[in-house]
């Protein structure tokens, strides 16, 4: 018998939308069907717990946490502020004993606590950027775009697209309270935008909105240094016009790293050499669907589904590395106003 695989897709509530989506996922095509939809205002983030039994979303009231059923359904469990405007990303420990969120709007990094039972107990620290910033059109403020722990789990980072920067801060796990400890500082009106680190937690990659590029550092993980390795660029040679470098994801053996561009609405992938680590393009490829904001990438490796927001839609493609092509998977799903996927195995 096949695995089955449920996705869940957040979207912005407007016009048709629902909130969040459940889909039933076969994921050798990259095929989905949608099942059902939980009625919440703007879940345009999600994210699953590292054991995968809670989902947890933001929202207009702040951040929410849903119970995963056996079948793949979802139980709202509690929702809970964050002390300001709705937050854009969300990342949770190891233990599943904090949330953090990171708010565009309002240039804020929140930690919370998590309850045993998965709900949201409340705020431990926050704290609002000040400064100035570089990019021209976003009011010269801070624009805080993702906050991820680091893979020790000893410092928080958080991106600051506004300020151009990355904020390393010492987080203490008993009291749940931060410390600035360093300045990861980008160039001056990249944008930076998404981090994530390979397993092994040597190194990281940085999408830069406004620059469209991906850059690779090597990571100390006992000073929490960060020291740059390549820039390389998201886009296609000779496109000049509109784009958003966005989200990236890695391949579980971090030999490819895939990167959605919204404007070009495009994915570029790069192949990871693993003697000298550099990243090398292998395909920039049209997605088939408006501003692509997330992608997923299917167990095996083989095939992604890419989340297109203004599109209103779901495209799912196969990769063939070895020749750097993606080949389109059936006709797109229609999704309103579809922005992050997550995708969990159920076992029934």
């Amino acid at each position: 018998m096949a695995d089955k695989y449920v996705a869940y897709v957040g979207s912005y509530t407007r016009g048709e939308s629902d909130g969040i989506y459940i889909l039933d996922a076969n994921v050798e095509y990259a095929y989905f069907k949608v099942r059902g939809s939980f009625k919440i205002n703007n879940p345009s983030f999600l994210r699953l717990s590292h054991d995968e039994q809670y989902l947890y979303s933001n929202c207009d009231e702040g951040v929410a946490s849903f119970k995963i059923l056996p079948d793949g359904g979802l139980e709202l469990m509690n929702k809970a502020s964050v002390n300001g405007l709705r937050p854009c990303y969300l990342s949770v420990d190891r233990a599943n004993r904090y949330l953090l969120t990171a708010g565009y709007h309002d240039g804020k990094l929140t930690v919370l606590r998590l309850n045993e039972d998965g709900t949201i107990q409340g705020v431990t620290d926050e704290v609002f950027m000040k400064g100035l910033g570089s990019i021209a059109g976003r009011n010269y403020r801070c624009h805080v775009n993702c906050a991820i722990f680091s893979p020790d789990e000893r410092f928080i980072m958080a991106v600051d697209l506004g300020m151009d920067q990355v904020k390393v801060y010492e987080f203490n796990h008993e009291t749940g309270k931060i410390k600035l400890h360093d300045i990861l500082r980008c160039e001056l009106e990249s944008g930076p935008k998404h981090m994530i680190f390979t397993s092994d937690g040597r190194y990281a990659y940085l999408t830069h909105e406004n620059k469209c590029y991906v850059t690779k550092y090597a990571y100390d993980a006992e000073t929490a240094h960060f020291t740059k390795l390549q820039t390389i660029s998201t886009l296609p040679e000779k496109y000049d016009n509109y784009n958003s470098a966005i989200t990236l994801k890695l391949t579980p053996d971090d030999r490819y790293l895939f990167v959605t561009n919204s404007g070009n609405n495009s994915v570029a992938i790069y192949e990871i050499n693993e003697e000298d680590q550099m990243m090398k393009t292998l395909c920039i490829l049209p997605v088939s669907g408006e501003y692509p904001r997330d992608l997923a990438i299917m167990p095996g490796d083989q095939m992604f589904v890419s989340v297109n927001q203004e599109g209103n839609s779901m495209t799912s493609f196969k990769v063939n590395y070895d020749k750097g092509y993606i080949m389109m998977s059936g006709a797109p799903l229609k999704m309103p106003s579809p922005t992050s996927i997550q995708l969990k195995q159920i076992f029934e």
